[in-house]
């Protein structure tokens, strides 16, 4: 058996963040989203894989290249028109010989899942065996109706109150070749796109044995930036702790820590929960890691500083006297000394964020800044909780930022100044300061 995995969309609800990577490639507990699903292929015996690709193709293929640093073929495909999963999954038709597992590459499994799919695929005479999952509210997503554990009919993100069932599409299959014979027949959906689903509505319209698996395991959809980091907690729980580093002492370490190689704790560190830090990082003097944060290469942390529950993409500084919580900072980016990333609402509710010009409700009562690449902040600046900002963009000294910014921006506060002879209580103009 072989595996599709499917990363050329661009992955516009996970912005700033997406602006200069894939989403398939944003870093998580020391690994690209993808990575952990390439790993569960080989460990269930899956070793020809093909990736479909397209936007910013190149991250992908620089980075995983021929597969071979991870124990298994990669082969690529590039999807020259974002134009919906069956075209996506078409390109695979040369590349299978009887059956393929076809997944997303921004899904996060628990490795059952995988072993479970394989065997129940074994032991059966199926043409399509799709992955299934029970979910308390199903409409925003493909919901299944199954009778007599098959697919009778599948519906794309039905009103509240219309769901046939609570069963959902998690975006995993089995196929055997049958489906490029549908997917060659598949027409354009009223979305613009060629969905699978439509695909798979054809097998069952041609009494194809199409049946559902339903899984109770963990598989979650990183689709929008909180849960990135909600994945990143999960996963950073899991870590084992191990020093490659140097720990100075007077370093305090509660918890699961994993440091690599050429980074130093320096000395007043206090590190607790679980805490991944990558390699050539400088954190500290005295400053507080709390759980489940992760650092990816090259990050600097300096003096003083609290991060709580964060992301910290590689390349970037985080100034002296500074707080980050519950965030996501892209790579390349320069936290000047006293930025403050808020991360708890005045009132205690959840705190909401902007995806695709909707405001969406995150559902977390902390939820900090979503930072892009190359973004710097001047002294002093303050971000409130859900505010997002995208790549090369500059926040000035002082500024209290509640909206978002857009990309290649610049915010500066305008300050009016009252001058003072101390003398005579005068007022002067901005000229006497030169003194």
């Amino acid at each position: 058996m072989k595996a599709i995995i499917l990363s050329a969309g661009e992955g516009t609800r996970m912005r700033p963040l997406t602006l200069t990577k894939p989403k398939t490639m944003l870093p998580v507990a020391g690994k690209p989203i993808m990575q952990y699903n390439i790993e569960i292929l080989r460990d269930n015996g899956i070793k020809d894989i093909l990736l479909i690709v397209g936007y910013k193709e190149d991250i992908v293929k620089n980075y995983f290249k021929d597969g071979k640093e991870f124990g298994v073929n990669i082969s690529y495909k590039t999807q020259t028109n974002l134009a919906g999963t069956a075209n996506a999954i078409g390109y695979g038709e040369d590349f299978i010989n009887d059956s393929v597992i076809v997944l997303n590459g921004d899904l996060i499994l628990n490795n059952d899942i995988i072993e479970e799919l394989i065997s129940k695929y074994n032991e059966s005479e199926v043409d399509t065996l799709m992955v299934l999952k029970e979910v308390n509210n199903p409409s925003s997503f493909g919901v299944v109706e199954v009778e007599n554990g098959l697919v009778k009919n599948i519906v794309e993100k039905p009103k509240k109150g219309e769901a046939p069932s609570n069963l959902i599409n998690t975006g995993i299959y089995i196929f055997n070749k049958d489906i490029f014979d549908k997917i060659n027949k598949t027409q354009i959906s009223s979305r613009g796109e060629y969905e699978i689903t439509d695909s798979l509505s054809m097998q069952i319209e041609e009494n194809k044995i199409v049946k559902a698996y339903v899984t109770t395991k963990d598989w979650i959809d990183v689709g929008r930036p909180w849960e990135l980091i909600e994945i990143n907690e999960r996963l950073l729980k899991k870590i084992k702790g191990e020093i490659k580093g140097k720990v100075e002492s007077g370093v305090t370490i509660h918890g699961e820590v994993f440091l690599d190689e050429g980074s130093i704790l320096k000395s007043g560190v206090y590190i607790e929960g679980s805490v991944y830090i990558g390699k050539n990082c400088d954190i500290g003097p005295n400053s507080y890691i709390r759980g489940n944060t992760y650092f990816g290469d090259n990050v600097h942390v300096g003096n003083a500083v609290e991060i709580k529950n964060s992301i910290i993409m590689e390349n970037t500084n985080v100034g002296h006297l500074s707080y980050v919580g519950d965030s996501v900072i892209g790579s390349n980016c320069n936290i000047a000394a006293g930025t403050n990333i808020a991360n708890l609402r005045f009132d205690n509710k959840s705190v909401k964020t902007i995806i695709k010009n909707k405001k969406e409700d995150s559902g977390r009562r902390k939820l900090g800044a979503i930072i892009g690449d190359s973004v710097k902040t001047g002294i002093n600046s303050s971000f409130s909780p859900g505010v997002k900002v995208g790549s090369s963009s500059t926040i000035g000294s002082g500024v209290l930022l509640y909206h978002d910014v857009g990309s290649n921006m610049r915010i500066l506060v305008k300050q009016d100044y009252i001058i003072q002879d101390k003398t005579t209580n005068d007022q002067c103009s901005l000229d006497n300061l030169k003194d």
